[in-house]
């Protein structure tokens, strides 16, 4: 479980027992964004909040009453701060094989109509070293952008591009 402490002055907002998808959700990912978060009724400013995140285990309603939750969280987790948000930057960043997947989409298909078949053998010549879900993700990934910057669009003929 990950317990988090949001502080920007004069105001703090806490919350525990968050599952990583929430704690991403809610906070990491809105942050990283440039998003500023909600907490507690309280909004925090991506440019000017501190940010303390320790994994854990879970805290019962018991360890967290009386001011003693952060206490509790802080003396029985670990401080995961710095690895988490280098996590979510590293998975909001484009992959490296993204931007040359997409060119050679472009290139491919302004000589013919490419299906998806085409587009995953492309992402394996681009991206050898990733598996096959990663490829899936990666032509998705590089379809969508680049259907929504205009360089390429669908047709209805065999699904192709």
């Amino acid at each position: 479980m990950f317990h988090v402490e949001l502080r920007q002055f004069p105001h703090v907002a806490r919350a525990f027992n968050l599952t990583r998808e929430e704690l991403e959700a809610r906070i990491l990912r809105p942050l990283e964004a440039g998003t500023p978060v909600e907490l507690n009724e309280q909004r925090f400013s991506p440019e000017k909040v501190k940010l303390a995140i320790y994994e854990g285990p879970e805290l019962p309603v018991e360890e967290m009453g009386m001011g003693r939750g952060w206490g509790n969280a802080t003396k029985a987790g670990e401080k995961v701060t710095d690895r988490l948000l280098a996590e979510v930057r590293a998975a909001i960043q484009s992959p490296p094989a993204l931007d040359g997947l997409k060119d050679a989409i472009v290139a491919r298909t302004a000589e013919e109509r490419v299906g998806m078949e085409e587009l995953l053998k492309l992402a394996g010549e681009l991206a050898a070293d990733v598996d096959a879900n990663q490829r899936v993700a990666l032509v998705a990934r590089a379809t969508w952008e680049l259907l929504g910057e205009g360089r390429v669009s669908l047709t209805r003929s065999g699904g192709a591009l």
